[in-house]
């Protein structure tokens, strides 16, 4: 694995969910598998069929957590970054037909579950970086290039896309 790169919050986010796995939920299943195989035929036992396969499950996402707090980074603000669209930055987008897209710029593992995360890697991203309040972008996309121009900015909980705040 290379190195990753995690908003704190997402960093945090992260070691709950180990932190949870391993100490709370993991132990719990272990249990039901234990009763289960206490049964007696596990062949035919949907209790221990699905519980173990649940196990694995659990011990998978236990590895790759503990795999990537190996090597990710996490990332805090910086006052430095203000005003300009870095890592960990709300955006809030507008094109020239008046649609507007707002989203946050993570890193891959942060993505899931959130809608209005994007990765660090993808196009609109990149795009992005690097750029400051009324900047024009252009995305390349398998329809063609698709223009926009930056309306907001911001690094904290009140930047999120329901806040009417400009910036920090």
């Amino acid at each position: 694995m290379t190195r990753k790169l995690l908003t704190a919050e997402g960093y945090a986010k992260l070691k709950d969910e180990l932190e949870y796995l391993v100490r709370k939920h993991r132990p719990e299943i272990t249990e039901i598998v234990s009763w289960a195989a206490s049964l007696g035929d596990r062949s035919e036992n949907a209790d221990y069929q699905y519980n173990k396969r649940k196990l694995r499950e659990i011990d998978r996402r236990i590895r790759h957590l503990t795999k990537l707090f190996e090597v990710a980074e996490m990332v805090e603000y910086s006052p430095v970054q203000e005003g300009k669209v870095y890592f960990g930055a709300w955006c809030e987008l507008e094109n020239d037909d008046g649609k507007i897209v707002r989203f946050r710029i993570v890193g891959d593992e942060e993505i899931f579950g959130n809608n209005d995360y994007i990765s660090l890697k993808s196009p609109m991203a990149k795009a992005c970086l690097g750029k400051t309040v009324d900047d024009e972008i252009t995305v390349h996309t398998p329809s063609g290039e698709v223009h926009w121009h930056v309306v907001k900015i911001g690094y904290n909980i009140e930047s999120q896309p329901d806040s009417d705040t400009n910036s920090n």
